[in-house]
């Protein structure tokens, strides 16, 4: 390359840097996608319409939900990954696609940790244990007797292998002893569903997939999942609190864009949301659902998800997950 050639491609190189930080600065200018790696109804969708009206009014532009369901959310991850990092495409990434779901299948064709970076934690969600009220049960010290009694162990629902309603079966198998037997469904619904019927026994359910059912009768909720007990069923105590201390499993949820995305863009989409998850009105309607929301910085929020990813992990390994 002779010095004529390389001075091009240096002012070519600082103008397309010049353009690129411009863009920033008169972030955002259009509409930018939200994709949810769920289909409509659930938590994840929950969350994304809560957040997506909000961000779209305190930053002057439409925020359009893009659902893409499929393969325990790592579609949409891996959409996320492969999109320009100028911080028009945002994912509302879950424990499952950003922590599990690396560790479960052989290859993905992201990687959590190089390819999408974390902007904030929006909020975690504890599964409440819930059986059907045919079931002896009235606790979890009897429930866990109740599955050491039975030979075949109890059936417990999920909503797909490396959901949280699974990996909380798993690690609850490995703090009591109880023998579980694991019955994938495609999604919380047709699980809750399930257990209504007297299909399944028992299921590690988000709150807001099973209040009403609670609230009906139709099934008994004995505990919450979460390290503290959750404040929209006070009454329930933890696994933890009922002899098996370390039991805790929530599942989480967090703005990520790909890695390539300008930290200015992502200082503002992370200013913009932890905003708006301190309004009283927003908290007070998270709380309904059981949702703790957080708004964690992008450096803590960095850190949480290393630690969830080392984490699940582990337990994938220790019991044999493998994808379907």
């Amino acid at each position: 390359m002779n010095r004529r050639t390389g001075m091009k491609c240096a002012a070519a190189t600082v103008l397309a840097m010049a353009s690129f930080f411009a863009a920033a600065d008169n972030y955002p200018s259009k509409p930018i996608r939200l994709l949810v790696p769920a289909a409509p109804g659930g938590a994840a969708d929950f969350l994304a319409r809560i957040v997506g009206p909000k961000l779209s009014e305190a930053m002057g532009q439409s925020v359009v939900i893009d659902n893409r369901a499929g393969a325990s959310g790592t579609i949409a991850a891996d959409m996320t990954a492969k999109a320009p990092g100028d911080g028009y495409t945002v994912l509302i990434g879950q424990s499952t696609s950003m922590a599990v779901a690396p560790h479960m299948y052989e290859r993905l064709p992201y990687d959590t940790l190089k390819d999408l970076k974390p902007v904030t934690l929006v909020a975690e969600l504890p599964n409440i244990i819930v059986i059907n009220p045919k079931l002896a049960a009235k606790d979890i010290r009897e429930l866990v007797a109740l599955a050491k009694a039975t030979g075949t162990g109890l059936n417990y629902g999920s909503a797909g292998r490396g959901a949280p309603s699974h990996l909380a079966g798993e690690l609850f198998e490995q703090a009591t002893g109880a023998k579980l037997v694991h019955v994938p469904y495609k999604g919380a619904g047709p699980a809750a569903n399930a257990l209504i019927s007297g299909e399944i026994d028992m299921m590690f359910a988000p709150l807001v997939a099973v209040l009403p059912q609670i609230k009906a009768g139709r099934m008994r909720a004995i505990a919450v999942t979460s390290v503290v007990r959750s404040p929209a069923m006070p009454e329930l105590p933890t696994v933890a609190e009922s002899g098996f201390k370390g039991y805790a499993i929530n599942s989480w949820f967090g703005l990520f864009v790909p890695a390539s995305t300008p930290d200015a863009i992502v200082d503002t989409l992370y200013k913009e949301t932890a905003k708006l998850l301190k309004q009283p009105a927003i908290i007070e309607r998270l709380a309904k659902e059981g949702a703790e929301p957080s708004g964690s910085s992008p450096a803590d929020f960095s850190k949480f998800v290393r630690v969830e990813y080392e984490r699940f992990g582990k337990l994938v390994k220790e019991r044999d997950i493998k994808s379907e």
